[in-house]
């Protein structure tokens, strides 16, 4: 028994570092690779010495580097949102997108953003993050009301997805009949894109998100009392309602901060802690919290390294290419969930 644990200890320490490997070896290749390629001797000039060309200095610190970072935490942290709703709905099958809580961001951003384009009014990234959070949390209230009256989780889904659709429908409209100058933005960041981030805006990412991560590792104990039923939970003291509400505050401002910043992106949160929980066959949480946000952070600097590169200089939306990953993913969970119920 006890060389059991120590090779299962051993096995988690091996695929932390490979995520840690994976992360350092994207974070370098997205540096260098690009419209503009850099070489990587050249990047290492650039990053640790004052010379260099002004082009390529400013290339990699006004425009990748913080893509970079953004890329990392707001992909974490749309993995771990999506890993705190199926923890909170008890089924793999819950996320931000297909619960329709990101679309229900999406829309209230693009609300936001109309209006202070006719008004002349600069956004800053507090007030986007604050418009995400409250199109968030509207759409999970209409989520939970009907989680009350729906105990089919399918049902549920279906739900989300109609929600979904009507936030994606409501800003479809407002991108139609925005201004000319500020179509292309607001229709590129309807799409799902890391592009035109800047440091300001990782200013904010970072902190929001990390405050994120530690909470949800706070609760780490009580998460897996409550992965073994409510009446469990109960039976050792544990507040179900405040730890409820925890769990979606949670969530929603995760999703909300990536939805302010990039835009809806789809099935990461779905994805992604699916595939960490076959890497590491294990169900707890303290365990799985910090592997789904780096596994977020993985998978969102490769899609977004293809999404800017395939097709250089122009540039397609990562949700289409982390439709193309993601879904088979989600496709291939489904089947798994029906052969073993039959």
């Amino acid at each position: 028994m006890k060389e059991k644990k120590e090779s299962s200890c051993y096995r988690i320490m091996i695929l932390y570092v490979l995520l840690l490997g994976l992360l350092g070896i994207l974070m370098g290749v997205n540096l260098c690779v690009g419209s503009t390629m850099i070489s990587p001797g050249k990047c290492l000039v650039l990053l640790f010495g004052e010379s260099g060309d002004f082009v390529e200095r400013t290339i990699l610190f006004q425009i990748r580097l913080p893509r970079i970072l953004a890329a990392l935490f707001l992909g974490g942290a749309l993995s771990l949102a999506g890993y705190l709703l199926q923890t909170f709905f008890s089924n793999p099958i819950a996320g931000p997108f297909v619960l329709g809580i990101s679309s229900g961001a999406k829309c209230m951003v693009a609300v936001l953003m109309v209006i202070s384009c006719r008004v002349g009014w600069v956004l800053n990234s507090l007030e986007m993050i604050l418009a995400s959070l409250a199109g968030s949390l509207l759409a999970t209230g209409v989520v939970l009301l009907a989680s009350k009256k729906v105990k089919n989780m399918a049902i549920l889904i279906v739900c989300g997805v109609m929600i979904g659709y009507i936030g994606s429908a409501i800003t479809e409209l407002l991108v139609t009949f925005a201004e000319d100058s500020n179509i292309v933005n607001l229709h590129n960041w309807s799409m799902g894109s890391f592009s035109g981030i800047t440091w300001s805006n990782v200013s904010y990412v970072i902190p929001v998100v990390m405050m994120g991560l530690l909470s949800s590792m706070w609760i780490s104990k009580e998460m897996e009392a409550y992965l073994y039923g409510e009446d469990y939970a109960k039976s050792i003291g544990i507040g179900i309602g405040t730890f409820r509400l925890i769990l979606i505050l949670l969530s929603s401002i995760l999703s909300a901060t990536v939805t302010a910043f990039a835009g809806p992106v789809s099935f990461v949160g779905i994805a992604v802690p699916h595939v960490i929980r076959r890497m590491f066959r294990s169900a707890k949480p303290k365990i799985l919290i910090p592997a789904c946000f780096l596994g977020g952070g993985v998978f969102c600097l490769w899609s977004d390294l293809l999404a800017r590169s395939l097709f250089a200089p122009m540039e397609i939306s990562i949700s289409t290419i982390t439709a193309i990953f993601g879904a088979p993913v989600v496709l291939s969970m489904l089947f798994h969930r029906k052969e073993k119920s039959e």
